[in-house]
């Protein structure tokens, strides 16, 4: 049995060398851009990308809708309470006004009485 044999500088070199020979051939054997492969990929993945865009829109849309909903739902509630402020106002100023004549049929009854 022989023992552990240290790698000279040829040894390093050829080492070297077979790595960027593999490294070379790897690159080589990719599919170019012009491939049917690479195309159906990148027609898939500009599908995909339209498919995102629409549902975005989507999405913003929908939420556009939803907020005029809303902005409509609190322009129908401030409506509703500025109604109810107006009927109360209305309401406060028949009270004062019967208010008045009672008090004003009081003193003329009590003016009548004293002559």
């Amino acid at each position: 049995m022989s023992g552990f044999k240290e790698p000279g500088f040829a040894d390093r070199q050829k080492a070297a060398l077979e790595a960027r020979k593999n490294i070379l051939d790897k690159f080589r054997a990719q599919p170019g851009p012009d491939d049917p492969v690479v195309k159906q990929r990148q027609a898939e993945r500009e599908a995909h990308a339209a498919a995102r865009e629409t549902a975005r829109q989507a999405r913003e849309a929908e939420k556009a809708a939803r907020k005029a909903h809303e902005a409509e739902a609190a322009a129908a509630a401030a409506a509703q309470l500025a109604l109810e402020k107006e009927e109360a106002t209305a309401a406060k100023a028949t009270f004062e006004s019967e208010r008045k004549a009672a008090r004003d049929a009081r003193y003329a009854a009590r003016k009548k009485r004293k002559k």
